[in-house]
């Protein structure tokens, strides 16, 4: 018995010295504080990890901070305190070795308009102190469908081809982080989904993804994590899919055979709500609960005499979620 019990032993302890340790973060941010010297305070005790190989969204209204902090993060920005290590090097101390590992796309469009494609993103290569590959270079332009361009001038293009030039130049040195701030304002549907696919393609080969957009469906499409930022401060962190599952409200929309003037008072404390129209009745739920009601309801309403000729349920979007998160706030 004594020797079962000493193999068991061993066996826990060989178990638990192969357990993998989670990862480190790739991005630490520590206490990071941000004041202009107009005295606004652009950010606020902000405290953030980004994990390696995540696609990260970061949501927030015009002027609640996310630039800031990616000009920090990228070294474009001083703090005004607080501390941030890219792969535990500290970004003031070791500065030349994170902003080799990290590539950024800005808001704004920054190019040199008399050079041609190829050698503005040649030039960003070489900015890093990274040998020449134009093998490399003509794969980034390809993949982002610029290649057919790379000998025209910069200013001869339109302003999605500028993005996409952009984004290459980001790429050039090949970053193990990239900040997307925005990357598909100003460009078209079919564009942006070939943007998106490079997205995935680059996190699949371990890239890590920090992501800024107004367009809200597409973090929901993209991200594995979403933060959101209010006012300077990180209201939210949290895994895409339980946050949708947190928050996520479904509607029971049925749609009624006759009019109705008001909820009949049998159903008053059911939750119903009438539509302007008179002729839907809404009733919210939440998805985390085990117990919707939905077969008491339709049980009521059957006793109350009120026939509907049809229904449909919508959930939250990401969207619905975000706008609720910051009238709370």
């Amino acid at each position: 018995m004594a020797l079962l019990d000493a193999a068991a032993v061993s066996t826990y302890i060989v178990r638990e010295q192969v357990q993998p340790r989670p990862m480190p973060p790739i991005i630490s941010v520590s206490h990071l504080s941000k004041t202009y010297a107009s005295g606004f305070h652009a950010l606020k005790d902000i405290n953030l990890e980004i994990r390696r190989g995540e696609i990260f969204g970061l949501l927030g209204p015009n002027g609640a901070g996310k630039t800031t902090l990616i000009g920090i993060i990228c070294g474009i920005v001083n703090a005004s305190q607080g501390a941030v290590t890219v792969a535990g090097h500290d970004i003031i101390r070791d500065y030349r070795v994170t902003r080799s590992m990290i590539g950024l796309v800005p808001q704004e469009l920054t190019t040199d308009a008399f050079e041609t494609v190829w050698a503005t993103v040649s030039f960003s290569r070489g900015l890093f102190g990274k040998p020449a590959n134009p093998d490399y270079i003509a794969k980034v332009l390809k993949d982002v469908s610029l290649y057919d361009r790379k000998d025209s001038k910069i200013r001869t293009l339109s302003g999605g081809m500028k993005r996409r030039v952009m984004i290459a130049k980001a790429l050039s040195h090949e970053p193990q982080i990239l900040f997307l701030d925005e990357p598909t304002a100003g460009v078209d549907v079919e564009l942006r989904k070939d943007m998106w696919q490079v997205v995935r393609e680059l996190r699949d080969s371990g890239v890590t993804i920090i992501l800024t957009t107004h367009y809200i469906e597409e973090a929901e499409d993209m991200a594995d994590r979403i933060g959101v930022i209010h006012k300077g401060e990180i209201i939210l962190v949290e895994d895409k899919t339980t946050l949708m599952n947190k928050l996520g409200k479904k509607q029971l929309t049925l749609q009624l055979s006759a009019k109705l003037d008001a909820v009949p008072a049998a159903l008053a404390g059911s939750g119903l709500q009438l539509a302007p129209t008179g002729t839907e009745l809404v009733y919210t739920y939440d998805t985390k609960s085990e117990h919707s009601g939905i077969a008491e309801l339709l049980r009521d309403l059957s006793a109350s005499g009120i026939a509907f000729r049809d229904l449909a349920t919508t959930q939250s979007s990401l969207e619905d979620i975000f706008v609720d998160l910051v009238r709370q706030r």
